[in-house]
């Protein structure tokens, strides 16, 4: 008896959603979320290498997003898992819709790839969360 309410307390415990750090999916809908707000600098951090990995400067990513009024993204299932010598990558189809400060629309489709350090292998806790490393957008007419 005691070992079933056991059990049964670490189910009723146990988080029911994946927090953005084991799932890619979202890791991009929290960058698109922080893009909406104006926090930039939480967007950059979402790009592995501290940002890096955006090939772009703080600067140039948040100026890069000053005339975007607000967008949209619908991920897709993730894809291409790969992984090798403790590192793991991931790619996630994306739709994006994006409204400018002028009115005007665009629509991208492609896809995030990401990346991270396997769990458990001794890495800073932070290379174990997944990070973007790379984009492939394309606009959609």
């Amino acid at each position: 008896m005691l070992r079933a309410l056991f059990f049964a307390a670490l189910v009723l415990l146990a988080p029911s959603a994946a927090t953005a750090d084991d799932d890619p999916r979202r890791v991009i809908e929290a960058y698109y979320a922080a893009i909406d707000k104006g926090d930039y600098q939480s967007a950059y951090r979402l790009w592995d290498r501290q940002g890096q990995a955006s090939g772009k400067s703080f600067a140039a990513f948040r100026d890069g997003f000053l005339s975007t009024a607000r967008s949209r993204v619908v991920t897709g299932s993730p894809t291409n898992g790969d992984a090798g010598m403790s590192q793991q990558w991931i790619d996630v189809p994306v739709d994006v819709h994006a409204t400018l400060t002028n009115g005007r629309r665009q629509h991208f489709r492609g896809y995030y790839r990401l990346h991270r350090i396997a769990p458990g292998v001794g890495a800073p806790a932070d290379a174990e969360k997944w990070h973007i490393s790379s984009a492939k957008l394309l606009p959609v007419r």
